[in-house]
């Protein structure tokens, strides 16, 4: 983060702080990168509205959308020292390195088995695992759907179409690892940076959820989607676990509702507009669809993923076979 947008954020919190005291209530500051049209965003207007009405106005809600305050990476880092008191992002391994096994290429297959595995007991158990670390975790949804290839080079049909391409992936090694084990050339960066890095050629693709590659226009710089469905993720609603504890056990309860009703209302959304933002995104792109015979080298080849992280000691091969089994 630059000197300037450090002390425009610090700016930014001194005049929350001396506009938002109250005699009475509590404060929840909220922060995520998309911008405010994005279903992640609007899920949180409706979280607001709820909140305040239900605690009425005992929690009041302020919001910031785009990025304002900065990158997940550096909104993650604001949720944990308190600055801020909730977030949702990629940056969920900080809450719990746990939540990486959701993450896993072609652990789940489709919408249906992803819902009952973020709403099963055995995510419970990772939620409530995220404690240990300072996180609260009322719910975990999915994150946006499934992901999808864009880029500017050539259709991906196998996973050789993907050798040497300069692919963007997020900050967290589940995705650079599966990257490499397609054999592409992976770039770090925040999902803010990748129009720009599209458009100047320092990456020749990206992936990311239908969602995402709508609402930041990368089909603008883009010529090819594939969609392949090999991965999603989870989208815990991360609180500082302090603040939390700061509230009485009514409005805890009333916080816990809302945000289990707000993320279940988010992954219908998501759910219900996959498609919508397939068929918009085609308008622009050539779209290509794997069949489960074209799937098969990409499943082989992400094996490794798996052993490096169970080598890592993120999880085991009995918590991998638990989660499928919590997902059928």
């Amino acid at each position: 983060m630059s000197i300037i947008k450090q002390i425009t954020i610090l700016l930014l919190f001194l005049f929350i702080a001396s506009c938002s005291k109250k005699e009475e209530g509590y404060i929840f500051k909220y922060a995520n990168e998309q911008p405010e049209s994005a279903i992640r965003s609007q899920s949180m207007l409706f979280f607001k509205k709820q909140l305040e009405t239900k605690t009425k106005d005992k929690i009041k809600v302020e919001l910031f959308f785009s990025g304002v305050l900065g990158n997940e990476r550096e909104l993650m880092d604001l949720v944990a020292t308190g600055v801020l008191q909730g977030t949702r992002g990629g940056f969920f391994a900080d809450a719990n390195p746990k939540f990486n096994l959701i993450t896993l290429p072609f652990l789940v297959d489709g919408w249906d088995q992803a819902l009952r595995l973020v709403n099963s007991s055995f995510m419970q158990k990772i939620n409530i695992g995220a404690r240990e670390n300072g996180f609260h975790i009322p719910a975990t949804g999915i994150s946006q759907g499934f992901r999808a290839y864009t880029n500017n080079k050539k259709p991906i049909k196998h996973p050789n179409d993907l050798k040497g391409m300069k692919m963007r992936v997020p900050m967290q090694e589940v995705y650079v690892q599966t990257a490499l084990a397609f054999g592409s050339n992976p770039q770090e960066l925040p999902f803010i940076e990748v129009y720009h890095a599209l458009q100047t050629g320092v990456v020749d693709g990206q992936d990311n959820a239908p969602s995402n590659i709508w609402d930041f226009k990368i089909y603008e710089v883009s010529n090819y989607l594939t969609i392949n469905n090999y991965a999603t993720g989870p989208d815990p609603f991360m609180v500082n676990l302090k603040w939390y504890e700061s509230l009485p056990n009514d409005l805890q309860k009333i916080f816990d509702d809302v945000a289990r009703e707000t993320i279940a209302i988010s992954d219908k959304l998501n759910r219900k507009q996959e498609s919508e933002f397939i068929q918009k995104l085609a308008q622009h792109l050539e779209v290509n669809y794997l069949t489960d015979d074209e799937l098969e080298p990409f499943r082989k080849a992400v094996i490794p993923v798996y052993q490096y992280f169970v080598d890592q000691g993120s999880f085991s091969f009995e918590e991998i076979d638990k989660a499928r089994e919590a997902a059928r």
